[in-house]
């Protein structure tokens, strides 16, 4: 048994690969519990859904929540349980599934952000880079070319730099840079619109 963390920058389709590993691994006839924490309601309370349009049911998990308390059925059942939004973990949350991967009940795989809009880390997404097996990078692209690593926030072609840690939002709030396009405070005007208006 292993607990592994894929991050990467928003846009990277980390919610496409936990969707896709969720569904590799029932075709298989594995049983696998598929959670969320209850700060990400953008697609609705329980729905799971992907910039590519995969989408699925998940179990809540809320701040106080015990992972196996959520579960509909005893961890050990599970052949593995996998995490969209991560980040949004609390440490002891990612220390429960710590101890369920050392005590050999399943599998855990975790997918979420590394850091937030000023390029902090998020509280779950630390301490599951302390204690995961593995620790793996989903990569996409800034607008210019270069590798993506910071998930910018932004309003109209302004990037923010002031704010709360967590504004739940999509592409019409947030966009993935390199470094050197963040510390230049805007985006352009075709970038924005990109990103904000909705396509045919």
């Amino acid at each position: 048994m292993k607990m592994y963390f894929y991050y990467g920058v928003m846009g990277s389709s980390k919610t496409a690969n936990a969707l896709m590993t969720r569904f590799s691994w029932e075709d298989k006839g594995k049983k696998v519990a598929l959670l969320k924490p209850s700060i990400d309601n953008r697609d609705g309370a329980t729905i799971v859904k992907s910039r590519a349009g995969l989408s699925a049911e998940a179990i809540l998990v809320f701040p106080d929540s015990k992972i196996e308390e959520v579960l509909p059925d005893p961890v050990e059942t599970y052949d593995n349980i996998i995490v969209d939004e991560a980040q949004f973990l609390t440490s002891a949350q990612v220390e429960e599934l710590r101890e369920i991967v050392d005590d050999g009940k399943c599998f855990v795989m975790a997918y979420g952000l590394k850091t937030d809009f000023l390029t902090k880390t998020f509280e779950g997404s630390k301490r599951l880079l302390e204690l995961a097996d593995s620790i793996r990078e989903i990569v996409t692209m800034c607008p210019c070319g270069k590798k993506a690593i910071v998930n910018a926030r932004y309003t109209g072609t302004k990037i923010l730099y002031e704010g709360e840690q967590v504004a739940i939002g999509g592409n019409e709030s947030y966009i993935a840079l390199c470094h050197t396009c963040y510390k230049k405070g805007v985006i352009s005007k075709k970038t924005a619109n990109i990103y904000t208006v909705p396509k045919d």
